[in-house]
């Protein structure tokens, strides 16, 4: 006979309701980005906040307490209990934030992100100001009220929205680490590099063509086009829901390996969503474990398995498909291009090695701004010096490619950043467990053979959703928590080896 646990279904049936909720508000928001006319956003705003509004109202029902309360005592198996655990973080959470907040964020949110769509390609950083005041006040006040709630600092308190239980001690840790060698290797691997012949490709790249590769690419990385499709937006993301997975990507027509490793990228996110487990959906437990994680998937599809040498050697006929055969895609010249060390301006297009001076700037510059140590008027200076002191790299005046570049800040994602780099780094470390327990595993990729790398992501991580706390899942995935040497050692062995 099965046990009666009527708490616990009430609050499971009020799980359910909020994802179809936010299935919508996912849905509306894509298209916000992706598809909609200018003209309707500030219709499109109000709609999305009034529906933020109502769904902080169901959430935070003065009778959800006596629930949880009540299910708390209730005879749950282990799944169940992981339910409530997360359902219980999410009212929490939930419960220190007013409605009024929750509207006036998504009002400001849709505001700034709009606007910056037409600043960032003007250079117009005085512009941006004017509606990320907003955005920032907002921001700091959730981090107060978050902080008050959780005993965390302010910026922490953010981070724990993204990445539960991390806090900035530790990511000071591994990032004061990382700014220990990275320099050197950056060095080291540039000036390798700098004695090899590297045949850059002849475009231009029409836009539609590289459209059909990255369909064809998404199609080898097993994406389920009948579950989600591929758009074009200002800044690459994935959004959607699991049963209807939303991937955009953009394109330069002067080259084509800015929109497929973006592509490939977002089809690793993609790849997840699909992948959760389908009996958990509509409740807490079957989300995507933590921010970092959902970056590992999308760094293991882009750098772990993208970039590597069997992967090159599957792309480069297909380059030579939709561009016409050229030097360039000669699976050897392929596999230094997307390889190839150097420093530059834009996150989302820089290499796997420079890649985290980026984050660690963005990093100490938002945690500065939550703290209020800094304003949006210290940015600019702080940028160009932190830009120049990681990477050698002049952004003097050129806040297009400065720090106008990142949605994240518009959209008040404030406490994100970290985890692209906590992600490669766990990516790092499912791939050196992938390795342990397949030595054939980089012949089978050139072979074609994806199979290890699907199966055991989809086993180790998608099904497992948010069943375990992050470090149980990496424990139970690797044997380890996070272990920041394994993204050093692949570093040195692809580059340096």
């Amino acid at each position: 006979m099965t046990a009666k646990t009527p708490a616990y279904d009430a609050l499971a049936a009020l799980s359910q309701r909020l994802h179809h909720f936010d299935h919508l508000r996912a849905i509306a928001g894509w298209d916000q980005a992706a598809m909609m006319p200018p003209k309707g956003n500030d219709a499109r705003a109000a709609a999305v906040a009034e529906l933020s509004a109502l769904m902080h109202r169901l959430r935070t029902d003065p009778s959800t307490a006596g629930e949880l309360e009540r299910a708390g005592q209730e005879p749950l198996d282990d799944f169940q209990r992981a339910n409530l655990r997360e359902i219980h973080r999410e009212w929490r959470l939930a419960n220190a934030l007013p409605e009024s907040l929750v509207q006036a964020r998504s009002l400001a949110t849709a505001r700034c992100e709009h606007a910056w769509r037409t600043q960032r390609p003007a250079n117009d950083w005085a512009g941006f100001v004017v509606n990320f005041r907003e955005v920032l006040r907002v921001g700091r006040e959730e981090a107060s009220l978050l902080s008050q709630q959780t005993g965390l600092s302010k910026y922490d308190a953010l981070m724990d929205r993204y990445e539960p239980g991390m806090t900035s001690v530790e990511v000071d840790r591994v990032f004061d680490d990382l700014r220990q060698w990275l320099p050197g290797l950056i060095a080291q691997v540039r000036e390798r590099q700098s004695r090899e012949t590297c045949i850059e490709p002849t475009g231009p790249f029409p836009v539609e063509q590289q459209r059909r590769l990255c369909e064809a690419v998404m199609q080898l990385l097993d994406f389920d086009f009948d579950g989600g499709r591929l758009d074009t937006s200002a800044h690459p993301f994935s959004g959607g829901v699991p049963e209807d997975v939303r991937l955009t990507t953009r394109y330069r027509e002067d080259g084509f390996l800015q929109s497929l490793m973006g592509t490939i990228h977002e089809t690793g996110h993609g790849r997840y969503e699909q992948n959760r487990p389908r009996s958990w959906l509509g409740q807490p437990v079957s989300s995507a474990r933590s921010m970092a994680i959902h970056e590992s998937q999308s760094l293991s599809f882009e750098m772990q398995l993208g970039c590597s040498r069997g992967f090159t050697q599957l792309l480069a006929p297909m380059l030579a498909a939709h561009f016409g055969a050229q030097p360039a895609f000669a699976p050897d010249n392929l596999y230094r291009l997307v390889t190839r060390v150097n420093p530059g301006f834009i996150r989302v297009d820089a290499d796997e090695v420079t890649y985290p001076a980026h984050v660690i700037l963005r990093y100490r510059i938002e945690r500065a701004l939550i703290e209020g140590e800094i304003e949006p008027e210290d940015i600019p200076a702080l940028w160009d010096a932190g830009m120049m002191d990681l990477l050698g790299v002049d952004t003097r005046g050129n806040f297009t490619n400065g720090p106008l570049q990142d949605v994240h800040w518009p959209e008040g994602l404030f406490g994100y950043f970290p985890c692209y780099t906590l992600g490669a780094m766990y990516a790092a470390q499912w791939f050196a467990t992938l390795r342990r327990q397949h030595p054939d595993l980089d012949s089978r990729i050139a072979a074609g053979d994806l199979s290890p790398v699907f199966d055991w992501l989809r086993e180790q991580v998608w099904q497992q959703a948010s069943r375990w706390t992050t470090a149980e899942l990496s424990v139970r995935a690797s044997g380890e928590p996070l272990n920041p040497l394994h993204f050093r050692r692949h570093l040195e062995s692809r580059y340096l080896g």
